[in-house]
């Protein structure tokens, strides 16, 4: 297991003397000294400061046209937010595996979250495929999607969760192969908001059970 601690870059940023804009982006950081280990906090804290440059320019010049255009129309003021956070879902020798959350408020009703996992061995500093996990497995994504049909229609069943009627269709044709993280048997599948459900189901995500990964024991 690595020891993994959370770096953050945190700010509020002002317009004519008011808050327009504030975010909190977190990012993994490995405590060690291998190739792998810097390539993973080289690729986190790189996409960290990507995000921090995005928000300060772009995202804070909209916040103050937004600003300015809801002072002039007597609208309530809105501040944008974004969050970034993290979630370690395995930790071990020589695995890691993590998902990271991006909301972003930028008015209307609700804010949107975007979801990005990464899947490592940090012994090659290589990120892991779906296809190495399975390599001895041709059909697995007809496993992967069968498996997500099967538990979309239980929830639907029992009331747990909501999916648009065309689901089936949205499940094939929505479904990224990138989009995965490991826990300590199964892999997971998440599907972005709106890609096959409604809002109010957030970030659909499947526990594949019905095939258990292999490549890692090996």
């Amino acid at each position: 297991m690595y020891r993994i601690v959370t770096n953050t870059f945190e700010k509020e940023l002002y317009y004519k003397n008011t808050i327009v804009l504030k975010y909190k982006i977190e990012f993994p950081k490995i405590i060690g000294n291998s190739v792998g280990i810097h390539r993973f906090n080289r690729l986190n804290f790189i996409k960290a400061i990507k995000l921090k440059q995005y928000v300060e320019k772009n995202l804070f010049k909209e916040a103050k046209e937004l600003y300015d255009f809801n002072m002039s129309n007597g609208y309530p003021i809105m501040i944008y937010e974004i969050v970034s956070n993290f979630a370690i879902t395995l930790n071990k020798n020589p695995y890691v595996s993590l998902y990271s959350d991006e909301y972003i408020f930028s008015g209307g009703a609700h804010g949107t979250t975007t979801r990005i996992s990464q899947n490592w061995n940090i012994q090659t500093g290589n990120q892991i495929t779906l296809n190495e996990l399975f390599d001895g497995n041709c059909d697995y994504v007809l496993y992967i999607l069968r498996d997500i049909n099967n538990q979309i229609e239980e929830q639907i069943a029992n009331g747990t969760n909501y999916y648009f009627d065309n689901y089936c269709s949205l499940v094939l044709n929505s479904i990224n192969l990138n989009s995965f993280y490991l826990d300590e048997k199964y892999v997971n599948i998440y599907f972005q908001q709106y890609d096959i459900a409604p809002y109010s189901s957030g970030i659909p995500t499947f526990q594949i059970t019905s095939l258990p990964y292999t490549a890692l024991s090996r």
